[in-house]
């Protein structure tokens, strides 16, 4: 079997609100859609962040399959370790979009999920997270916010079935300070954590840090940026510390273990450059004693697919893992069955999705015609 094409297209999918964090406010997603077909006539569907420079980077990379197997994904990592080197987040995005077809054409092309191909299910339904921001109460005044946020997301778990809730922080260290209070009232059984992606200081995260102790947070995500300055709070605060800012490649993690300046690790399949890399990660989280989750990027249906293969395959990851996929309002595959704020993970060959090539020719064409959203 040798991969004979591979084809890239860009799209564009709306949110069903607006969703805040401390450096922008989007309201859709940009995704890169990768489908390689091979000359026994199976067809492998990848999907990666962002959009038109990451697959300018695709295609680029792309032409390093054209007649090589879909099975010999080591010797394609290998051609392309350098990628990331020149081109950072891009580049890892760009060959996790190929190595995720690749491993859908495998999973096919011998009648095994993915998951299977993994090592097989440790479970068969995965935890996702309920994702809170500003944008959840517009209108309200910074005094009114605490308490129309929790109303918020009191709604969202009742209806939902979510147990973990996540704010996304801001700027306002001790706006996000209240909010949180106003969570863990309202709901008191669920795994809370807040994530303001860097943008608190050292100083601001101790002191945000040692008011929140009380409110027994799962972790603390990301208060403030680089190892250093994560070691400096860990030194201080009682709250787990979780990353996925400062510990994003194999090299750092070691100086952040030297540091002690984390608790638990973030992967994703699509900043890591791949699937076999996030088993890594896991492995070294094990090793080490470290809990690991799984970041969001606003996967689509064949990301989430692959993120809940590695979930389904992987024991460390037994945390409610984040993901936007319940925030579109629309997908380019059969949509995946999420119930209980849990996603059932697919058993089919491959990713086990089926992709409504309509709706990606659709998404498509209102990327050719937007350009990528970026905010």
């Amino acid at each position: 079997m040798k991969i004979t094409d591979v084809d890239v297209q860009v799209v564009n999918l709306p949110l069903v609100n607006p969703f805040t964090s401390s450096f922008e406010t989007k309201t859709g997603e940009t995704r890169t859609v990768v489908r390689i077909r091979t000359d026994d006539g199976v067809e492998g569907w990848g999907e990666t962040m962002w959009g038109r420079p990451v697959a300018a980077i695709v295609r680029s990379i792309a032409k390093d399959l054209i007649g090589t197997s879909p099975f010999a994904l080591e010797a394609f990592h290998r051609k392309q370790h350098m990628v990331p080197f020149f081109y950072g987040y891009l580049g890892y995005a760009a060959i996790a979009a190929l190595d995720v077809a690749c491993w859908d054409v495998m999973g096919k092309a011998t009648g095994q999920s993915v998951t299977d191909l993994l090592g097989g299910p440790v479970r068969d339904e995965v935890p996702i997270t309920a994702l809170i921001t500003r944008a959840d109460a517009p209108g309200a005044s910074r005094d009114a916010l605490p308490g129309a946020l929790a109303d918020h997301a009191a709604r969202v778990v009742a209806e939902g079935g979510f147990r973990a809730v996540k704010l996304k922080g801001t700027t306002d260290v001790d706006g996000d300070v209240a909010i949180l209070r106003a969570l863990r009232a309202a709901l008191p059984a669920v795994d809370l954590r807040v994530d303001p992606n860097a943008a608190w200081s050292v100083p601001d995260s101790v002191r945000a840090g040692i008011a929140l102790e009380e409110l027994d947070l799962e972790y603390l995500e990301d208060p403030c940026s680089g190892i250093d300055g994560m070691s400096q709070v860990h030194a201080r605060v009682r709250i787990p510390l979780c990353t996925n800012m400062c510990v994003v490649r194999f090299e750092d993690f070691a100086p952040a273990m030297r540091l002690n300046a984390v608790d638990v690790i973030h992967g994703d399949v699509y900043k890591w450059g791949g699937i076999a890399p996030t088993k890594a990660l896991a492995a070294h989280c094990e090793t080490f004693g470290l809990g690991m989750n799984l970041h969001s990027g606003g996967e689509l249906g064949i990301a989430t697919a692959a993120h809940l293969a590695v979930v389904a395959s992987t024991p460390v990851l037994s945390r409610a893992i984040d993901s936007m996929y319940y925030l579109h309002s629309d997908d380019i595959i059969e949509p995946l069955e999420l119930a209980g704020g849990r996603l059932r993970v697919p058993t089919g060959p491959g990713l086990g999705v089926r992709v409504d090539e309509d709706k990606l020719r659709h998404y498509a064409a209102v990327n050719e015609r937007e350009g990528d959203l970026t905010g």
